[in-house]
């Protein structure tokens, strides 16, 4: 089938501005693994001596929340009330991450501390607006037992009345199958939209989702495919791409398919339907960590909200583009998605939004 042409897709202002008002009268939901980004500021004048490798000079550092959090965070920033659900440490990461959150009016009673398990804390060294080096301190151990007997209570006290819930997984060990499957059922049971961010290399059985939103990598890799070089074409036209979607739709059915596909946008794919390609509206590129974030949490809140899928692809394409204009995982405010929307080219004629 050939694609919807997303240029000739119009939709009034207003239509963005009754979303995300409607967005604030939401309850979200966020489980998955937790995280702190530091991030180790500084300059370089020198190589060292020693070895091949730049001196940084230290300036600052700062922190953000990371994975799930990070997630969480896009939501609130967007006025949607959200609440947090994952396992951390004792640690001072722990408590640092936490203050982060409450300061974000993120929801924190679903932090469960664990003492056998350290909060992920990634740090980042960066120099003239690039990134030098990455250290991880974690324990990616499955969670199993009582820790995950925990969070399976703490989870199903909360879930009736949720509008959506969102499972980051980031290969941590947070995202059990067994956790997923009490999610997927108890979902179903209450009509609750569920999305789902996935991580390949960690084998889950992700049938019948609302919403899986793989990048290109992680799409091939679900349909356990090898993905040779990108072609010139547009997405709609790239058949091995296609043929991703189409295996995905099959296997996994999920009600919606959004693949990512960084400088070439996204790709939104429902059985039946024709794929809707939305190009990128990032002007500039300073940062792609947690872009993927803001994808999944805009795009859940335009659902849960009441938007039509396209309409929701449309608005999270938006916001990965301001997202991605800066530097560190960042948010935007609903102001930042507005004005971007508002840029947009006019439309050349009108399309059905189904």
């Amino acid at each position: 089938m050939d694609p919807v042409p997303s240029e000739i897709l119009g939709i009034p202002p207003q239509r963005w501005r009754d979303l995300l008002h409607a967005a604030a009268g939401l309850r979200v939901m966020v489980v998955g693994d937790l995280m702190l980004d530091q991030f180790v500021w500084g300059q370089v004048r020198r190589i060292s001596p020693e070895a091949p490798v730049p001196v940084v000079e230290y300036q600052r550092e700062s922190f953000m929340p990371g994975g799930a959090a990070n997630v969480a965070r896009n939501l609130t920033s967007l006025a949607v009330p959200t609440e947090l659900f994952g396992l951390v440490g004792r640690d001072d990461a722990a408590d640092r991450l936490k203050r982060l959150l409450l300061a974000n009016q993120v929801g924190c009673r679903g932090l469960l501390a664990d003492a056998a398990r350290p909060t992920s804390l990634k740090t980042r060294i960066i120099a003239h607006q690039q990134q030098i080096v990455r250290l991880d301190r974690e324990d990616t151990t499955p969670i199993a037992g009582p820790a995950l007997r925990r969070l399976q209570r703490a989870l199903a006290a909360r879930l009736p009345g949720a509008d959506a819930v969102i499972v980051g997984d980031y290969g941590k060990g947070i995202v059990a199958q067994e956790l997923l499957d009490g999610l997927k059922a108890s979902c179903r049971k209450h009509g609750i939209w569920l999305s789902v961010d996935p991580k390949p290399v960690h084998k889950l059985d992700l049938t019948g989702l609302s919403l899986i939103t793989p990048n290109r990598k992680e799409a091939f890799e679900l349909a356990d495919l090898p993905d040779h070089a990108p072609r010139h074409e547009p997405p709609w036209q790239d058949p091995q791409l296609l043929r991703v979607a189409d295996l995905l739709l099959a296997r996994l059915k999920p009600a919606l398919l959004l693949i990512t596909l960084g400088d070439q946008g996204m790709l939104l794919c429902r059985t039946g339907k024709p794929p809707f390609h939305i190009p990128t509206v990032a002007r500039e590129v300073f940062d792609v960590s947690g872009a993927g974030d803001t994808v999944i949490a805009s795009f859940t809140l335009a659902v849960a909200a009441g938007a039509s899928p396209i309409e929701a692809a449309v608005l999270s394409n938006h916001a990965a583009g301001v997202v991605v204009g800066k530097l560190g995982t960042a948010t935007l405010t609903p102001d930042e998605l507005l004005a971007s929307l508002a840029a947009a080219p006019a439309p050349s004629a009108s399309v059905e939004v189904a």
